[in-house]
C-alpha cells in the first residue's frame, strides 16, 4: 500500500526568546509539513521540511517550491519522490514521511530489526550559556534534572569568561559530568590553542567547531590534546573529514536535515563507529515531528547513543504533535516519544495544498 494523497502545510512557532545565528537574529521556526496519506484514510504520515536561516542554503519558501515540484512530476509521469538534486532538507523531510508512513501501515518502527530487543534510552546534554554564575546555576539544576552531559558555548569574545566556567564546572563536577565546549568555527587558531591551554586537564571531552579554518585542526590537537568535533563541516567541506586524523576528531555532530537524508546520516554513523568517534544527533530546532524521528534513528543505531543535542524543543513556545516532545531525567524514551510525536495538531497548520497521487 502506498500514498494516494499528499498535504502540504506550513507553521510557524515563536521562540521562547530570539535566537542568533550567524548574524541573524531569529523571532520564529517556519516550516513546512509534508503529510502523506492512503486511499483508505486508514493511514497518515508526516515528514517536516524545515530549512533553517543562517544554516541552511535554501529557504522555507525555494524548499516548498521544490516540494511542489517533485509532487507534480510525480503525479504527471510517476517520477520517484526521492529524485537527485533535493535540498537537504526536502529529501530529509520526504523520507521521514515515507518511512513514517511504512511504519504505520506495517506496525512496525522505521529502523526495527529482527528478534529487536527494546530500544535504549537516549540521554541529552544541557546547554550553557551567559555568566559563570548562570552557568553554574543552570548546569546545578540539570544536574539535579538527570542530566551527566552539558555544553558550552564559548567564542573569541567570551573566552576568558568561558575558561572560568568550565574551570568552576570542574571543581564542582569533577569527572561526573561529559563536558563539551562549542565554538562555532569563531576562533583563529593561535586564539584557540591559547584558549585550550588555559583548561584544567581533561576537563572537557571535545571542542565542537573550535576554529575559522577546519583544515588546521590536526595542528590544534597536535599542540593542545584535546580533539575537535565536527558539526558545519560535515556539509560545508564533506571531504575534509577523510582528510582529517581520525585520532583529532572526538565526534561527529549529526544534524539529520543538513546533511541530507537517513543514508546519509546511517555512513556517518558507521565512520564514526570505526573510528572511535562520538555519534551526537543534533537538530536544528525542529518540531517534535522530527525530534521523535531523531531520538528514534540515534537509539536504533547503538546500544550506547552519546548524549545528544536535541533538548532544542525548550526554544519553541509550543510544538506541533499532539503530544507535545519532551524529556524525563535528562533523557528521552525514543520509542515512547517516536509513537507520541507520530499524531498532528493541524489546527497549528495553514493548508497551503493538496495532491492526489
Amino acid at each position: 500500500m502506498t500514498a494516494s494523497y499528499a498535504y502540504l502545510y506550513r507553521y510557524s512557532l515563536p521562540f521562547t526568546e530570539p535566537v542568533t545565528l550567524r548574524g541573524r537574529c531569529l523571532r520564529q521556526r517556519d516550516g513546512v509539513l509534508l503529510a502523506l496519506k492512503t486511499g483508505d484514510g486508514k493511514h497518515c504520515a508526516w515528514g517536516e521540511i524545515a530549512p533553517l536561516a543562517g544554516l541552511h542554503r535554501e529557504t522555507t519558501e525555494s524548499a516548498e517550491r521544490q516540494i511542489i515540484e517533485t509532487l507534480a512530476m510525480h503525479r504527471e509521469n510517476g517520477a520517484s519522490l526521492m529524485t537527485e538534486g533535493l535540498f537537504p532538507s526536502v529529501r530529509m523531510g520526504l523520507e521521514m514521511a515515507v518511512m513514517n508512513l511504512e511504519a504505520s501501515i506495517t506496525g512496525r518502527h522505521p529502523f526495527s530489526a529482527p528478534r529487536e530487543s527494546a530500544l535504549p534510552r537516549v540521554p541529552l546534554n544541557a546547554l550553557l550559556m551567559g555568566s559563570t554564575d548562570a552557568v553554574l546555576l543552570r548546569a546545578q539544576a540539570s544536574y539535579r534534572e538527570g542530566y551527566r552531559a552539558f555544553k558550552l558555548k564559548v567564542g573569541k569574545a567570551n573566552a576568558e569568561e568561558a575558561a572560568a566556567s568550565v574551570h568552576a564546572l570542574h571543581r564542582l563536577f569533577g569527572g561526573d559530568i561529559e563536558l563539551r565546549l562549542d565554538a562555532n568555527q569563531s576562533m583563529p587558531l593561535d586564539d584557540a590553542i591559547s584558549f585550550a591551554r588555559t583548561l584544567p586537564k581533561d576537563s572537557v571531552t571535545y571542542i565542537e567547531e573550535p576554529l575559522q579554518q577546519p583544515r588546521d585542526i590536526p595542528e590544534f590537537h597536535a599542540k593542545t590534546g584535546i580533539r575537535a568535533a565536527l558539526d558545519e563541516t560535515l556539509w560545508q567541506n564533506p571531504g575534509l573529514l577523510g582528510a582529517l586524523p581520525p585520532e583529532s576528531i572526538g565526534a561527529l555532530v549529526l544534524k539529520p536535515n543538513c546533511l541530507g537524508g537517513v543514508a546519509a546520516v546511517l555512513n556517518m554513523v558507521r565512520y564514526a563507529a570505526d573510528h572511535n568517534m562520538q555519534a551526537v544527533f543534533s537538530s536544528a530546532f525542529e518540531s517534535g515531528i522530527s525530534l521523535g524521528f531523531y531520538a528514534l534513528l540515534a537509539a536504533a543505531t547503538s546500544p550506547r547513543p552519546a548524549a545528544c543535542g536535541l533538548d532544542t524543543f525548550r526554544h519553541l513556545q509550543g510544538d506541533l504533535p499532539a503530544i507535545p516532545f519532551h524529556a524525563e531525567g535528562g533523557s528521552l524514551d525514543a520509542a515512547g516519544l517516536y509513537l507520541d510525536t507520530q499524531e498532528v495538531l493541524t489546527t497549528n497548520l495553514s493548508l497551503a495544498s493538496v495532491w492526489t497521487l
